[in-house]
């Protein structure tokens, strides 16, 4: 007997992705659990013109902090987590129904992930050998980190491996990469920062390159194409802002207070000249 499953699908002002979301979704889900923080772009009205889902909301604190909220609520004993930006596909559904059928051997599975920039697949740059743990025991998975790059662990420790690959459509724009490019590196620095961690000058210099370089040559990032070289380079550029990023927190010296300023001794005369 299969054993069953939901999905959980994290959302917020993904009206362009959720409804391909939750149709792939229902490939293999005995229940498709939508938990919305918030939207207001017609995401929730797209929800429930799909059908078949289950809606739960709350205010959005951190990606760990609202999935393992939205764990619990689950139905059923097993649970995938699948982002708006991702896709089930067919292949990888019928690789799950089977191990469901089965007596699954582990406790939580990592699926690979087919990673697209501005619709293009990327083999390489870092990106090819990308893996989440995503498909878990309801009551023995949850997120541990404080920021949007949380990851599952299954208390077991029983792990295993899935073949076929969930898609995943990172970024459509440049205009949603510099949203979670703010987003990430401010989370990052800040807990650098409360780790005791520093900038530093060679950091600052040269972590942006040689992160870039890692990309570009080692990971061999150039055989993506134009696609790769701009992945590599906004690799590098993330690794540089967090740096700065950093930097700032230790060092940046605050802005004045205007009104503090026109109190100062000779205020009235520079304005006035």
């Amino acid at each position: 007997m299969k054993a069953r499953l939901t999905v959980i699908i994290p959302c917020k002002n993904e009206r362009k992705n959720i409804r391909p979301c939750i149709l792939s979704a229902q490939r293999v889900a005995d229940e498709v659990l939508v938990a919305d923080s918030g939207s207001t772009d017609g995401t929730l009205d797209i929800i429930r013109d799909v059908g078949g889902c289950r809606l739960v909301q709350r205010e959005y604190i951190n990606s760990g902090n609202f999935k393992n909220w939205a764990i619990p609520q689950a139905t059923h004993p097993w649970v995938l987590i699948v982002d708006s930006d991702e896709r089930v596909t067919p292949e990888l559904a019928d690789e799950i129904n089977s191990l469901l059928t089965a007596e699954p051997d582990r406790d939580g599975y990592h699926i690979y992930r087919a990673n697209y920039f501005l619709g293009y697949r990327i083999r390489h740059s870092g990106w090819g050998r990308d893996k989440v743990l995503r498909l878990f025991r309801r009551d023995l998975g949850r997120y541990v980190g404080e920021s949007d790059h949380a990851e599952v662990t299954v208390s077991t420790g029983r792990v295993g491996y899935l073949r076929h690959r969930l898609e995943h459509f990172t970024y459509w724009t440049y205009d949603q990469y510099f949203q979670k490019l703010h987003r990430y590196t401010v989370q990052s620095a800040q807990a650098r920062y409360a780790a005791g961690k520093r900038a530093s000058y060679l950091r600052l210099l040269l972590s942006g390159p040689l992160r870039f370089l890692h990309c570009y040559i080692v990971r061999l990032g150039f055989l993506d194409g134009l696609a790769g070289l701009q992945v590599c380079t906004l690799t590098g550029l993330s690794s540089f802002i967090k740096q700065v990023r950093l930097w700032e927190l230790e060092r940046a010296r605050p802005q004045p207070d205007p009104e503090a300023v026109d109190k100062l001794p000779g205020s009235t005369d520079r304005k006035a000249a």
